[in-house]
């Protein structure tokens, strides 16, 4: 019995696109990519054809809608060169223009001709691997009428299949109604760009391949964004089984023996622990604690900071005696300060992967959530991708801590208005409170998934010679 060889798959040139499409575009091939004015859909298929370039194949690109020069200057944003991609430039303007003193269907008749010749002698001249056309717009308005639409759409399919050519067609309509979706049947493929502008912040990207025959993709809205000297790049949603498996839990341990025994003997490897308390409670504290003590055990630590400067970290931890400056200088401390309105929950996701894979963390910070999900207009949303990177971290044998800004008591408002405590496998609470005039620090671990741990409350002192926990006296100090 024969076996059918699977043929190999046709890079795209965008980042993190081919991962969503198991290796890229399937050979031979006509796809379509879609999206409004300005959402990356040029960018991105030069990008296609300058991965044909650096292969060695034949790459045309026919634009009915753009300059040669308008794609140039698209490529010197980013650094790229154009040698050898060949530029067909075309117009349909003329036969637009001309239709008031003739009947139009006459006019844009002959002018399809003229078009689709010119085309496929190009074709036949430079016998490309790869072609970019754009865009469908103006054979949109040649044609007419949709059914003469689709006849063009599957004659240039036809035509391509034969010369064994992998076509993107640009098109700046979304398949709504159903004449768009007759269209979108004749591809392939289909891969759609969206944009979106908030109240506040940058523009939104996101990319969803809504259709490709025979690719187990990774369906759904997936992240993207346009960056000068890349392009267009994609942040495929975490897939928490990706994660190679850890070895049995270990117990991490803070380097305070005290604190230690509230957990049962420390915090386990491959949890999440979301640490609460208002203002001044001694939440980053906390999450320096760990980090010095994983540090001094040769770990590494990555730390994500989304309210406080570095210059700050590195002063409020030396003020209590943990000198985290000389392990970020050793390269053993990765941390990564962001302008939380400036990412997206993909790209996020994608950078602390990235991170903990090339550099083996152990300890993973995010300081704070709540500034983080403060940040981004759909909150649901980027709760649900969360989730899936600590699933992913867990797996890894990481031990994620969550910094949550909380008002009130635990149980109420904690500074953001979805529920985040199903994130967390242990809950370790800071509360102040007042007594006779003196500020006191608490604090408590409400929950731990995995065995034992103290319920009672304890009191934490921070002081420039370290940080101590006691059993909580309710009598005042003499």
């Amino acid at each position: 019995m024969a076996h059918f060889k699977t043929p190999k798959p046709v890079p795209t040139g965008v980042d993190g696109l081919d991962e969503i499409l198991r290796g890229g575009l399937p050979p031979s091939n006509l796809y379509m990519l879609q999206g409004a004015p300005g959402a990356g859909k040029t960018t991105a298929a030069l990008q296609f054809l300058l991965a044909g370039v650096a292969a060695g194949e034949r790459c045309i690109y026919v634009s009915l809608s753009q300059t040669a020069a308008e794609l140039r200057s698209i490529a010197v944003s980013h650094g790229w060169d154009l040698d050898g991609i060949r530029v067909e430039e075309l117009s349909v303007s003329d036969a637009v223009n001309g239709a008031a003193d003739q009947t139009i269907f006459q006019t844009a008749e002959l002018r399809l001709d003229e078009t689709r010749q010119a085309i496929e002698q190009a074709i036949e001249e430079h016998k490309p691997s790869r072609l970019v056309y754009d865009s469908l717009l103006e054979i949109r308005l040649l044609t007419g009428d949709t059914p003469r639409f689709r006849r063009e759409l599957i004659g240039f399919k036809a035509f391509l299949a034969k010369r064994n050519v992998v076509a993107l067609l640009l098109d700046t309509r979304n398949g709504e109604g159903v004449n768009g979706e007759e269209v979108e049947g004749i591809a392939h493929g289909v891969i759609r760009f969206d944009k979106s502008l908030e109240e506040y912040g940058a523009v939104r990207r996101r990319i969803e391949v809504s259709k490709m025959r025979g690719v187990p993709i990774a369906d759904g809205y997936h992240d993207m964004a346009i960056r000068e000297g890349h392009g267009v790049v994609v942040f495929p949603r975490i897939v928490p089984g990706a994660a190679t498996e850890a070895s049995a839990p270990e117990l991490i341990k803070s380097g305070v023996d005290t604190l230690d025994e509230m957990f049962g003997g420390g915090q386990e490897s491959g949890t999440t622990t979301l640490v609460i308390g208002q203002s001044g409670t001694g939440k980053s504290t906390m999450a320096s604690l760990y980090s010095t003590a994983a540090l001094k055990r040769g770990e590494s630590v990555a730390l994500f900071l989304f309210e406080e400067r570095l210059e700050t970290f590195f002063r409020r931890s030396e003020g209590l005696g943990m000198n985290l400056r000389e392990f970020y200088e050793a390269g053993q401390l990765i941390i990564r300060d962001f302008n939380p309105h400036e990412i997206s929950p993909g790209e996020f996701a994608q950078i602390v992967q990235n991170i903990v894979t090339e550099d083996n963390s152990r300890v993973v910070v995010i300081d704070s959530f709540t500034g983080y999900l403060n940040s981004l207009p759909h909150r649901e949303k980027a709760v649900r991708d969360i989730q899936a990177l600590l699933k992913y971290l867990a797996r890894a044998g990481v031990l994620t801590m969550l910094i949550v800004a909380q008002h009130g008591l635990l149980g109420q408002n904690v500074g953001i208005d979805v529920d985040v405590s199903f994130l967390g496998d242990t809950v370790l609470l800071l509360r102040i409170t007042e007594h006779d005039g003196r500020l006191r620090r608490n604090i408590t671990v409400v929950k731990k998934r995995h065995g034992p741990h103290d319920l009672d409350v304890h009191e934490l002192f921070i002081k420039s010679s370290g940080v101590t926990v006691v059993p909580y006296n309710p009598l005042p100090e003499a």
